[in-house]
């Protein structure tokens, strides 16, 4: 088994300039495949223990209370490294080689506390309002790991411009040069009208059971440059700007437990510095997206927007990711004066920008967890690589494909339900393989099917095992090892599909291709008309398994060909399979 690590890579691939401090270690495993997807399968992360408070020892505590009425006040500050103006607070401990733990209290509308340092150092937020009409609230322009304890409940705010000195950064509401690492058992509010709310130029890594609301109107919600890691706590991020992102990184973004909610109203729009149209996300990682455990909720209205982006591999491992785009499709290629994602080829004037739930421009592997994907018009889930499904449940939903890959595909394991009602339901422009759990596919009617794959350039479906329930049949010309057998299918009913000792319950939609195929290890019984029993619910509803049916008829299944003309179409599935 090869070792590969994740973080020396992206250091190489992205020059990120990333703190001698250290993330964590972060290892892939890769492993071949007979099914036609290669590469690393699963991927591991474990944080860095000096992300403790625990294991840091601070010198001193300094006392720094703010008040509208009489000025800021300040004790325990024996070496002078704290200056003050009213409200405007400056700590300067670059003299020093101590670690100092600063305690924040008090309140101010006109005010800030700005730090620089070249030692560790802890914010205790103990119930403190800060709002700076020209600039960030708390700027550290100290480059060492800032541990923010949160206590109580705290407000910070910035103004609509900032008063920046040239030489220096000040990108959001709370900014660090430095690692900021968050704990504590209290609430924090960020609220943002000038640039993003929360952001380091290193890393953001929420431990604890905080609770961290964070919204921009005018930049990110929150941004981590070399990752953001969420760990504990109850995580917020909003962002209504267009073109920005509830959560940004120029490398990873990586959830190993807490409770994440991501809100994006903003959409499309023109970025005269790069010179191109850029569109919002829920989260955009450059490199690496990575969900271990823990809720993930994301949302995006925006014109063009994507639920979650990444330009590398996505690696869906455990926990719980819920991710809505209700968002139209936004503008028109170069030339061509037709809607977004209606093809045209890219250039720096093509304006095309798909809405789209999970897009993922490297490989997908989903060995766990539970996904909920639905976009309202384009791509649930895409990869412009290959997608390889292993484990966890998949629910997407989508007018275009509900999945997508440009490369291979392979479902080895999980239960896997794709639901299209204007496209393919599953569709690849690779090879197709279904060798293993249970996949509910359905395609929105001819020339689109529930399983597509590419055969005019030369790429089939092959069905070696697992449970297959596919409403408007398979591509034609499938290489079928598992046998098929096809009925006729009514709208809005349960059917139960009983094989190998259990059964399968499938709810059939409102809408639909031609055709229902079935296929599982041994002939399967059909059965329609059924009231499930017992079991647990799936597929948004759609799928109950591990249970029993009552009731229903059986129906009668014929051996299925794929060529026999239930299947077929367009390469890829016709528009939007193309990657237009």
């Amino acid at each position: 088994m090869k070792k590969i690590e994740l973080f020396a890579l992206c250091v190489m691939a992205v020059a990120c300039g990333c703190s001698k401090e250290n993330i964590w270690d972060t290892t892939t495993s890769e492993q071949s495949s007979t099914s036609g997807v290669s590469g690393s399968t699963t991927v591991e992360t474990e944080s860095d223990e000096e992300d403790l408070i625990a294991n840091t020892e601070f010198a001193r505590t300094i006392t720094i209370t703010f008040s509208d009425s009489g000025g800021a006040s300040v004790s325990g500050d024996e070496n002078g490294i704290v200056s003050i103006s009213g409200n405007a607070v400056t700590i300067n401990n670059t003299s020093t080689t101590e670690k100092v733990k600063y305690v924040l209290s008090g309140s101010t509308t006109n005010g800030y506390l700005k730090i620089y340092s070249n030692n560790k150092q802890a914010l205790v937020l103990d119930g403190v309002s800060i709002a700076n009409p020209g600039g960030a609230a708390i700027n550290n322009q100290g480059k060492k790991r800032c541990f923010v304890i949160v206590n109580g409940t705290n407000t910070l705010a910035d103004g609509s411009s900032y008063n920046t000195p040239e030489e220096e950064d000040e990108k959001a509401a709370f900014f660090s040069e430095g690692q900021l690492v968050f704990s504590g058992e209290g609430t924090l509010t960020i609220t943002a009208k000038g640039k993003s709310g929360l952001t380091s130029d290193d890393y953001i890594h929420f431990l604890g059971s905080q609770t961290v609301n964070v919204s921009s109107s005018a930049g990110h919600g929150i941004r981590g440059k070399d990752f953001i890691m969420v760990t504990g706590g109850t995580i917020t991020a909003e962002a209504s700007a267009a073109m920005k992102k509830g959560m940004s990184s120029d490398s990873l973004v990586v959830f190993n437990g807490g409770n994440t909610t991501i809100k994006v109203t903003g959409g499309t729009a023109y970025d005269s510095d790069d010179a191109e149209y850029k569109s919002s996300a829920g989260i955009k990682a450059d490199q690496f997206f990575v969900m271990n455990a823990g809720t993930l909720t994301v949302t995006n209205s925006g014109a063009g927007g994507k639920g979650i982006s990444c330009d590398g591999p996505a690696y869906f491992q455990g926990g719980k990711v819920s991710v809505t785009v209700t968002g139209s499709n936004y503008g028109s290629s170069s030339g061509s004066g037709r809607p977004g994602g209606w093809g045209g080829s890219s250039s720096s004037s093509d304006s095309s920008k798909s809405a789209k739930g999970i897009k993922i421009d490297g490989n997908i592997y989903i060995s766990g967890g539970d996904i909920y994907a639905y976009a309202k018009n384009h791509e649930a889930i895409e990869s412009k690589a290959e997608i390889q499904i292993t484990g966890g449940t998949v629910y997407a939903q989508s007018g275009d494909d509900a999945i997508n890959s440009k490369g291979n595909m392979a479902i080895t394991g999980g239960h896997v339900c794709a639901y299209s009602t204007g496209n393919d339901g599953i569709d690849t422009n690779g090879n197709c393989y279904i060798e293993g759990g249970v996949v509910y596919a359905v395609g929105s009617g001819s020339p689109e099917v529930a399983v597509d794959a590419n055969t005019e350039g030369g790429y089939k479906l092959y069905v070696n095992g697992g449970i297959i329930f596919a409403i408007g049949g398979l591509e034609s010309g499938s290489v079928l090892s598992q046998a098929c057998y096809s009925t006729s299918w009514s709208k809005n009913n349960w059917y139960a599909l009983n094989a190998d000792g259990e059964t399968w319950c499938f709810k059939s939609p409102s809408s639909g291709g031609s055709g229902l195929v079935v296929s599982a290890a041994s002939k399967p019984t059909v059965y329609t008309g059924v009231t499930p029993e017992g079991g647990t619910a799936e597929f948004n509803g759609m799928g109950i398994f591990g249970g029993s049916a009552s009731g229903g008829s059986q129906v009668t299944i014929t051996s299925y060909s794929s060529g026999s003309g239930m299947g077929g179409g367009m390469p890829g599935g016709g528009p939007g399979g193309w990657g237009w």
